[in-house]
């Protein structure tokens, strides 16, 4: 089976080993970078921090990624929104469960995450988990709830959930999981002595338009743009403070 006809049998796919070690360092000091610059932000590091990071637009826009997305939403790939959920060892918060694409602005929800494990993730340290098939429900209304501590503080009605279905994502670092927008997923709280930090990126075809307007992470990837859907943000410079010092940084001056 493919990885495409996994993802839709299942809603989801795990792609081990993408990315390399030395590129992970680089990841790995970029979180501790932006947990310094922003220390009032609590678990994540959200979208619209990128416009101003070089970095993190070459993360998103690495090829070996691309290629990835390519293969679920073809070859013109826009950027709609990057996240580093950083959980903390004894600390980190759950994520209850919920479908993502009730949450964006998104028209089609035509969108494909992929989830990079900064750090290795397990079920110890909180790492995700997916109800596999569930993607083919529609999207359901979420309700808040913050009578717990989780990330999103609001959550699915869990009559639309079979826990015992649960799968975890296991994944090393440098690996990838890829989700569909309606899967239902969440993770636990991080109680180990191991931080849990994920990367998200959202990418979208160019034929998806974002319909709230002025968004603070529309960057073109690859391929052509389709007029009048978008308009993408120039990628920003490297300039010191800006970003960490990154292999090929040169190139963003």
């Amino acid at each position: 089976m493919t990885y495409v006809e996994q993802f839709e049998k299942d809603g989801y796919v795990v792609i081990p080993d993408v990315l390399d070690a030395e590129l992970m360092a680089e990841f790995r000091s970029h979180v501790e970078w932006l947990a310094r610059k922003y220390p009032n932000r609590r678990e994540t590091l959200d979208h619209t921090l990128v416009q101003f990071d070089p970095f993190w637009l070459r993360l998103v826009a690495d090829p070996r990624l691309l290629d990835i997305a390519e293969q679920f939403i073809g070859p013109d790939i826009a950027l709609f929104a990057s996240s580093y959920f950083n959980k903390k060892a004894f600390e980190g918060e759950a994520v209850l469960w919920h479908q993502d694409g009730v949450y964006w602005p998104l028209e089609p929800m035509n969108v494909v995450t992929l989830w990079l494990a900064v750090d290795d993730s397990t079920p110890e340290n909180g790492c995700l988990r997916v109800i596999p098939g569930s993607h083919k429900l529609d999207l359901k209304e979420y309700f808040v709830n913050k009578e717990v501590p989780n990330a999103l503080e609001s959550q699915i009605d869990l009559k639309h959930v079979d826990e015992s279905q649960a799968v975890d994502l296991i994944l090393k670092a440098g690996s990838v999981s890829i989700h569909h927008p309606n899967i239902i997923h969440g993770s636990n709280a991080n109680l180990s002595p191991h931080r849990r930090c994920g990367l998200t990126i959202r990418y979208i075809p160019t034929s998806t338009r974002i319909s709230i307007q002025p968004w603070p992470c529309q960057f073109l990837l690859r391929g052509k743009p389709i007029q009048g859907i978008n308009e993408y943000m120039p990628f920003p410079k490297y300039a010191e403070g800006a970003s960490i010092q990154f292999r090929g940084m040169e190139a963003w001056k």
